[in-house]
């Protein structure tokens, strides 16, 4: 099933300011527009159709819905958004920016996309994840999602009892390792050149995980399309039918360079993400982010209940500010009532 079987919806997109865009349809961005929309907010997702999890066969340790396809669970949230009245377009933000503030000094906001729509919003919710930077290893990237993994927790259980390397790319990796023992008593650790102090050799051998210090060549895949094993630099081959890597993680940020979002590096070089603070408030006033864009170890649960606590945090927000402007309408009147 196409990971954007039923993103699009028909009809234009609306002309008048909505109360929030949200740039992501993943699990974080449709679970805030479901709060939003359950809120009696306007509300419009732009998704681009790419989730992050599409190479998937399921989603994993939610509870109640573990081993749901990721494409049917993201059909299910976008028929719930519109159940409420949200608004769920495919489409690519290419342009995401603040506006001139309304009249009591409400953020404005302008988002356009690369079909040459534009949309006019109170609020943004950035839920556009992350994209996956794997290392250089001819082979590798066809397997990614599959036979090559990275989460004990999203795909362990589904590889257990398999003979798996673990392909390091840093300190972080001997701690992958230890966890992915846990599933198998057949572990192979390619160091790769990343350095291991004598302490984690130490817990290696301790554990049964034999360590392979020559480079790694290349990915080999048998004949029936899975993971064969590696070709180290020597020539010699270690079969193995799951590789486990953790890659660099980026947050997706294009289109929304306007806005300003302060980023942030992750420790050892695993890669780049949005700051965020509570419920997935940020620096600029009237734009919340939630899932993997800010938060790069968060599952798909994690992921989904950031995303309603964002948007239940927008609502009360637009509540203040619908307040305000009531009363300062109500003052008005009664200063006109008054001269009268």
């Amino acid at each position: 099933m196409p990971a954007t079987s039923s993103a699009s919806a028909p009809g234009r997109l609306p002309e008048e300011t909505v109360d929030a865009v949200v740039i992501g349809g993943g699990a974080a961005g449709l679970n805030g527009a479901l709060m939003l929309a359950r809120s009696r907010r306007s509300v419009v997702v732009i998704d681009s159709g790419t989730p992050r999890n599409a190479p998937a066969e399921g989603v994993h340790g939610l509870l109640g819905l573990d081993g749901t396809p990721p494409a049917e669970l993201l059909d299910r949230g976008r028929a719930e958004v519109r159940r409420y009245g949200g608004t769920v377009r495919t489409g690519e933000v290419v342009e995401a920016a603040a506006a001139a503030p309304s009249a009591d000094g409400d953020p404005r906001f302008t988002v356009t996309l690369a079909d040459g729509g534009t949309l006019h919003a109170r609020r943004l919710l950035v839920a556009t994840g992350l994209r996956d930077v794997l290392p250089d290893i001819p082979g590798l990237a066809r397997h990614w999602g599959r036979g090559v993994v990275h989460c004990p927790y999203c795909h362990g259980w589904e590889v257990r009892d398999e003979a798996i390397g673990i392909l390091a790319t840093g300190p972080m990796s001997v701690h992958q390792a230890l966890l992915f023992r846990q599933l198998t008593d057949d572990l192979v650790y390619f160091s790769r050149g990343t350095g291991l102090d004598d302490d984690a050799r130490a817990r290696f051998a301790a554990r049964g995980i034999r360590v392979v210090d020559t480079a790694v060549d290349q990915v080999l895949t048998a004949d029936d399309g899975s993971v064969a094993g590696v070709r180290l630099a020597d020539g010699q081959v270690v079969e193995r039918r799951v590789l486990a890597v953790g890659s660099t993680v980026l947050a997706r940020t294009g289109g929304l360079e306007a806005l300003g979002l302060p980023m942030q590096d992750l420790p050892h070089g695993m890669g780049r993400h949005l700051v965020s603070g509570a419920a997935g408030t940020t620096e600029v006033p009237g734009v919340w982010v939630a899932g993997n864009v800010t938060d790069p170890s968060a599952q798909v649960g994690s992921s989904a209940a950031a995303g309603a606590l964002a948007g239940a945090h927008m609502n009360a927000d637009l509540v203040t500010a619908d307040t305000a402007a009531a009363l300062a309408q109500a003052a008005l009147a009664q200063a006109a009532s008054a001269v009268g």
